[in-house]
């Protein structure tokens, strides 16, 4: 009896609609095994299914070289989304496992995120409204985005979509990253390109839209964070690990800066006893700023698709 391919689900986006989408798997003779995760697959848990798997629908799972040491049979990890640095890409390579993504995925939303969160702090939306829950009214200063300097972190996809959408509102606009930022970018924001340093000093509001990498490792951390107006905001929607939690964490207290918007956390889920939780000046969420119908459909399509390309083409 000739074995079927089996492929690991673990996405945690992709799990609502396996039922949706079994008969493409079916008819292709492909057998799935839906992993119950609620944020990522940590390397034990990996460890305990890999090893007779052939391809991989995942989320933030951590693929290692130990895990991929015990999966004989995989030639696929297909990537729910873009970002892939939870995978060790050099170790598959080595191992001929193919690692796909779904590059550009989430750029309207996240982007349309983080312009909800500057607005929110500039506009003190979230002040007020605790405030007059609880009884006070007072009228708090604001200001407009056209009075702000925002300053982006990576100008990649997303980075460029911030920049649009900030020039819209006639914000000023900073822009750096470790790669040459294209003109037509530039031109088409008004953006000025700037050092690190230069961009954390003059910004009022600082959006991490940069992958993690080497470079981009706890960019956000005491060091950077010192450079910063005590008026200006962090927003990260990009990588948990762009900024050192603890630096963070007591920059905050101790109005080294103003506030900050986290979408994503060194440590996810954020860990209930996080001081992050009981802070005034944070706004939080739980990575969902990918949040989208359309672009979750389109991200669904494009990781079966990267998925069945490479187990067809191995045979």
């Amino acid at each position: 009896m000739t074995r079927r391919p089996r492929i690991l689900i673990t996405a945690p986006y992709f799990m609502p609609v396996v039922e949706r989408f079994r008969p493409r798997f079916e008819e292709r003779g492909f057998e799935l095994v839906v992993q119950d995760v609620e944020e990522r697959a940590e390397e034990e848990d990996l460890l305990k299914v890999i090893g007779d798997i052939d391809g991989v629908i995942c989320g933030d799972d951590r693929f290692t070289a130990r895990v991929l040491d015990a999966a004989p049979h995989l030639k696929v990890i297909s990537k729910w989304g873009t970002g892939i640095d939870s995978i060790d890409k050099e170790a598959a390579e080595a191992r001929g496992i193919a690692v796909c993504r779904t590059p550009n995925a989430f750029t309207i939303p996240v982007a349309d995120t983080v312009l909800g969160y500057a607005l929110a702090f500039v506009r003190n939306i979230a002040t007020m409204d605790v405030a007059m829950k609880g009884g006070t009214w007072k009228k708090i200063p604001g200001r407009a985005l056209s009075e702000c300097t925002v300053g982006i972190i990576g100008v990649g996809d997303i980075g460029r979509r911030v920049a649009r959408l900030f020039s819209a509102f006639d914000a000023t606009v900073l822009g750096t990253d470790i790669r040459e930022i294209p003109a037509d970018v530039i031109e088409d924001s008004g953006m000025e390109v700037v050092s690190l340093e230069a961009l954390l000093a003059r910004a009022d509001i600082v959006s991490v839209n940069c992958d993690l990498n080497p470079t981009s490792h706890h960019i956000i951390r005491a060091e950077t964070l010192a450079l910063m107006k005590p008026t200006a905001f962090v927003i990260n929607a990009a990588r948990g690990p762009c900024h050192h939690e603890p630096d963070l964490v007591k920059a905050l207290q101790d109005g080294v800066i103003a506030g900050a918007a986290l979408d994503v956390f060194e440590d996810e889920p954020l860990p209930e006893g996080s001081p992050l939780r009981a802070m005034g000046n944070v706004l939080l969420a739980p990575h969902n700023s990918n949040s989208s119908p359309t672009a979750w459909e389109r991200v669904h399509e494009s990781t079966m698709k990267n998925l069945f390309d490479v187990l067809e083409s191995r045979g």
